[in-house]
């Protein structure tokens, strides 16, 4: 039992909603910041069905920081390896090569990777992310996740559905915490006290709905398909992403993958099991291939570009991420991506407040941070369904972005916006580093940066060997790592204080003295030893 000091008892510090990819590393993050973790899913396996598989770049480098990047590119070669089984055809060494590099596509427009320009100093130092190419298949990144979660501590109990809670106090006094309701299908009701929930149950969370949270966005207009299926009949169907008067459809890159969008409006069942001959209907309408046929579903989802974004990610002691803090369509494969940059953002922070180590505003920090990014999404998703209408307006408009995009100027901007290489928080401070995500510097001890945030501790990196620095550093214990280590590739940078999640919050060339760095410390990491707040 966990005791939030003076007052009540608490079964876990926190209680998570969904084991998906987002709640199994949000989950994985508390527990490395050494919060006592519950993690539960209605589900009683980890679903196969076709889901989300691309990794962009801030993904990559999150995975990387905590040691998972070389399970996950095993994961990935597997994945590849079977792919260019499946495309072998014919007899008589009649065997097509795989397609190049995949560099993304928006809306369907495909990139092609001769056109891009990797100069850019944002792409040198991402480090050996930016090479992993990552496509880890949702099923396999939740086992890696889950067997991560397990190693650290974290208890996930599957079967087991939230059904309710009640969260008492206004997130300020010392008794604030939350009565989780949920329902074990083996065992029935059961009460769960926590000190704070987060629901990380998907886009029609749970937790969202009953905390009230508000939900603006924008109504679909589409209904999609994907899915993989046994068929016969696809001679005329054309590979890869293929536009038509009534929609677009997807054939491939391997046999049986199909996905189909028209813009007739919502499915009026969402939850209703999607049957071969509806796949079908769907795939001739579009295609215009009436004698292609389905004669087995493998697996299957319905989704729509229903845009929503929730105005603040925390209400109290109840907290969102991922699909249940903001919902789109899945063009470009952001939305997995996205949730598990919610879980790096939040997990820290959240372990660091309930373990008393910084003030509860630290969370505010959370949204301010977070929410731009996934306003940003939401209108990336947009704008390519607006490129993908059948109507004559949209098409012209198409055309023109097709031209552009085939240019290296705009092959660069489109692959660099899609990998999310960009993406920077609003933090204080004037460095051009600060609020980046932190270069993974190649160090003189033939280590790089990115090696030293597996503890999930934040990182004082002092390139100068500056004693004064170091001493004003000093009472952190555990929650920072300094490393007094030279980087002869960057001898313009003196030092950088790296917070937990791998963002630079501080950094110094030659000629600063360090005076800023106590105070930014104790904005990331609360007070030195014995000062420290009281147990939130």
């Amino acid at each position: 039992m966990t005791v939030n000091e003076n007052m009540t008892t608490t079964d876990y510090d926190v209680v998570v909603a969904g084991a998906g990819p987002v709640g199994l590393f949000l989950g994985c993050e508390l527990g490395l910041g050494g919060a006592r973790v519950l993690v539960v899913e209605r589900l009683t396996e980890v679903d196969e069905t076709i889901k989300a598989g691309a990794v962009n770049i801030p993904s990559a480098v999150a995975f990387y920081r905590r040691g998972l990047l070389p399970e996950m590119a095993a994961v990935w070669e597997a994945a590849l390896e079977r792919m260019r089984a499946f495309r072998k055809q014919g007899d008589e060494g009649d065997r097509p090569r795989m397609p190049p590099k995949f560099a993304g596509h928006f809306a369907g427009i495909m990139m092609d990777p001769d056109l891009f320009d990797g100069s850019d100093p944002l792409w040198a130092e991402v480090g050996p992310a930016a090479e992993a190419g990552l496509g880890v298949p949702q099923a396999e990144l939740e086992r890696i996740l889950a067997r991560r979660a397990a190693q650290l501590g974290v208890e996930v109990r599957r079967g087991v559905e939230l059904t309710g809670f009640t969260a008492d106090g206004d997130g300020d006094g010392d008794v604030d915490g939350v009565t989780v309701h949920i329902r074990d299908l083996a065992s029935g009701p059961e009460e769960i006290r926590a000190g704070w929930l987060v629901g990380c149950d998907g886009g029609r969370s749970t937790v969202r709905k009953l905390a009230g949270f508000d939900f603006p966005g924008t109504d679909p207009e589409i209904t999609g398909y994907q899915a993989v299926v046994e068929m016969a009949g696809t001679e005329r169907l054309g590979a890869g992403w293929n536009t038509t008067d009534v929609g677009t459809y997807v054939h491939g890159p391997f046999p049986g993958r199909i996905l189909s969008v028209e813009f007739d409006g919502p499915p009026a069942d969402r939850s209703a099991p999607v049957t071969a001959e509806e796949l079908q209907a769907s795939l001739r309408r579009v295609s215009g291939v009436p004698e292609v046929s389905i004669t087995k579903v493998v697996t299957a989802t319905r989704f729509t570009d229903n845009a929503r974004q929730v105005t603040d990610y925390r209400k109290g002691r109840v907290l969102l991420a991922g699909d249940a803090a903001h919902v789109h369509s899945p063009f470009g494969g952001q939305g997995l991506n996205l949730g598990i940059g919610d879980a790096m953002n939040l997990g820290w922070k959240l372990a660091a407040v309930v373990r008393g180590l910084v003030p509860e505003a630290l969370l505010d920090t959370y949204t301010a941070e977070r929410h731009p990014l996934g306003a940003w999404v939401l209108d990336w998703t947009r704008a390519q369904i607006a490129l993908m209408r059948p109507d004559r307006h949209a098409r012209a408009l198409r055309k023109v972005v097709t031209d552009l995009a085939l240019t290296t100027t705009g092959t660069t901007y489109l692959v660099t916006q899609i990998s999310g290489v960009w993406q920077r928080y609003d933090l204080p401070g004037d460095h051009p580093l600060t609020g980046r995500s932190a270069p993974d510097l190649e160090l003189a001890d033939g280590t790089r940066l990115g090696e030293h945030l597996h503890t999930g501790r934040a990182l004082l990196l002092d390139l100068a060997d500056d004693s004064e620095l170091r001493a004003r550093a000093e009472g952190y214990g555990e929650r920072l790592d300094v490393l007094t280590v030279a980087c002869p590739g960057r001898t313009d940078l003196a030092a950088l204080f790296v917070r937990s999640d791998g963002f630079v919050a501080w950094a110094a060339d030659g000629h600063e003295d360090g005076k800023a760095l106590p105070e930014v410390l104790e904005r990331w990491l609360g007070a030195p030893a014995d000062a420290v707040h009281p147990a939130a």
